[in-house]
């Protein structure tokens, strides 16, 4: 039986108070779509406005990349489904990709917040990478504590934000998974690294994109055919 993953992708194109051009960092799409593509996984695209996702950072000699592009995903992406009408429980596994746009209007955002509840509390797979963690924020599963407290997770750090838009972001997102209690971890700038805890996957930076595919796939796998 075919599985099924949700992006949620920002609609976000501009940050900051020099109006930052952004959206969804490419990688961070391209190399997990190649992964779960490559092993039929069905990949659908929601946004919060729904419609057209604006992207940053794509290159064009990175094979994944330029592959996406070219692709009917791509632009199926492009018309993404408005996320108040997906029940992220109909899939069975979410992942938030990063770029700086989900700082914007993915961080926060009360129906991302219900996606990840649906999702979890309905037994599925949870992931997130670089700025894409920033979703975790403020989710409640209706005990009154932070959904990231005790959990091992990492992210867009804030070693490599100081060097990257340190004055467009809103705040530190390492700082703020650490305030809701989030045992946080990361690696050199720019080097892959993906943390997984339980139902809960998370990679720090586009570097880590397609491992986080990988790991991803992985939980999948074992979901499909438990040991």
């Amino acid at each position: 039986m075919t599985q099924h993953v949700l992006f949620i992708v920002t609609n976000a194109a501009v940050i900051g108070p020099k109006s930052r051009k952004t959206g969804f960092f490419f990688a961070e799409i391209a190399h997990p779509f190649e992964v779960l593509d490559a092993a039929g996984i069905a990949v659908e695209f929601a946004s919060p406005a729904g419609g057209w996702t604006p992207y940053d950072a794509y290159d064009d000699n990175d094979p994944a990349q330029k592959a996406f592009f070219e692709s009917k995903a791509f632009r199926r992406l492009n018309r993404s489904r408005k996320l108040c009408e997906v029940d992220a429980a109909d899939y069975d596994a979410i992942l938030i990709p990063g770029g700086l746009g989900p700082m914007v209007d993915i961080q926060r955002n009360a129906e991302v917040q219900h996606s990840i509840v649906r999702a979890w509390t309905t037994g599925k797979l949870v992931s997130a990478v670089c700025h894409g963690p920033c979703s975790l924020l403020g989710v409640d599963l209706g005990d009154g504590a932070p959904f990231v407290q005790g959990k091992r997770i990492t992210s867009f750090s804030k070693k490599e934000e100081y060097d990257y838009a340190r004055e467009d972001v809103p705040y530190e997102l390492e700082d703020a998974l650490r305030a809701e209690g989030a045992q946080f971890s990361s690696v050199e700038n720019w080097q892959p690294h993906v943390v997984v805890d339980g139902r809960l996957i998370t990679g720090q930076n586009p570097a880590s994109a397609g491992e986080l595919g990988r790991k991803l796939l992985a939980a999948l796998r074992e979901v499909a055919d438990p040991v």
